[in-house]
């Protein structure tokens, strides 16, 4: 969608007091939040919120991972609380906890929580939307030291020590308006309860562009709010029973089709060409999309046809695993790595959780 076309200018034209009204729904909620015209719960345990004021996209799930690993290596038992989206138990309730043999469903826990469950190591995740309830029931059963509220910004029924917020830096710029003119939940206003700003996938934007969105949320956060920048390293290609089966650097000459049902499917793409692969064709397909098993089938038809591997990221094969096995397709496991402010975004999250 150009903004460069006149129609596109005046559609836009057209829903900013929509947007305006958004913008204001949510100022008034946060408003009424923090001066407790509505009351928040307050748990005996510190609450780490991991969350966007965009749709999306701004790389939560493996930064909530590499939270909980760190959190694991100072001995903390973690609860993440998520929502399970568009899981089965999205509108109610259930827990996968790490270490126990999986056999659990993405299409009932949705397919974050499974992704969460299996790459830690001393972990509980809860599925479900309404997570203060489910703090309230699991508590005292699972007595974990940290609780991280996935995907939280928003979800002000708890309060937290401590407030992560993510931003993407390939965003366009003049998308951070408030839906339904932009690609906001609500707007820079939301910053004033960060205590904790990262910015993700740094090093593939210009220079130039994360400076200036460095500044445009100096502008709102509070005044010295830390900011860090982060990228995504890859750790080599894994088949669908999690075995490495190949090397970064294996993958260089080889024909791939990239697929992937993720919010922001490009980054995966060029991540994938940027170790060499020779990349033949990206399917896509929208954010936690459930794959049927005759369109995989035709995908995997082809890949066999044309002498190619399918690769894929590591949220979908948790569902593309449950309806077809075929040693074609893989899935390329990513890990955070920050490119500046990781030592003292330690030290916050350090003080986030004392007690």
């Amino acid at each position: 969608m150009s903004l460069e076309n006149p129609l596109v200018r005046f559609a836009l034209y057209l829903l900013y007091p929509f947007s305006i009204l958004w913008d204001g729904v949510y100022r008034l909620r946060r408003f009424l939040y923090a001066y407790d015209f509505i009351k928040s719960n307050r748990f005996q345990v510190p609450i780490i919120s991991v969350g966007n004021l965009t749709f999306g996209g701004t790389g939560k799930t493996p930064f909530t991972i590499w939270l909980s690993e760190y959190l694991n290596e100072q001995d903390k038992r973690v609860m993440i609380l998520t929502r399970g989206y568009k899981g089965k138990l999205e509108h109610g309730s259930g827990i996968l906890r790490s270490g126990k043999r999986l056999g659990f469903n993405p299409f009932e826990y949705g397919d974050e929580a499974l992704l969460l469950v299996r790459r830690l190591k001393n972990a509980v995740v809860v599925v479900g939307k309404k997570r203060r309830e489910n703090l309230e029931f699991y508590f005292n059963k699972e007595l974990p030291d940290v609780v991280i509220l996935d995907d939280g910004h928003q979800h002000l029924k708890l309060k937290r020590r401590l407030n992560i917020v993510l931003f993407d830096a390939l965003m366009p710029h003049d998308r951070y308006k408030v839906a339904p003119v932009g690609y906001m939940r609500e707007g820079f206003s939301a910053l004033k309860d960060a205590d904790l700003i990262i910015i993700g996938r740094a090093s593939q934007a210009e220079p130039e562009s994360v400076k200036a969105l460095r500044k445009i949320l100096s502008h709102y956060a509070p005044v010295n709010t830390h900011m860090a920048e982060m990228d995504y390293k890859p750790t080599g290609f894994f088949d669908s029973s999690y075995q490495k089966f190949l090397e970064n650097e294996e993958i260089q000459g080889k024909k791939v089709i990239c697929l992937a049902g993720i919010a922001s499917p490009e980054s995966f793409f060029n991540l994938v060409e940027s170790l060499g692969a020779d990349v033949i064709d990206c399917l896509s397909f929208p954010d936690h999309y459930f794959f049927e098993v005759e369109e995989v089938k035709e995908i995997l038809d082809r890949a066999e046809a044309e002498n190619t591997y399918v690769i894929t990221t590591e949220k979908d094969i948790v569902k593309i695993r449950r309806i077809i096995d075929d040693p074609r397709l893989l899935y390329l496991e990513i890990q955070v790595d920050f490119i500046s402010g990781k030592e003292k975004a330690l030290e916050i999250i350090a003080q986030g959780i004392e007690n």
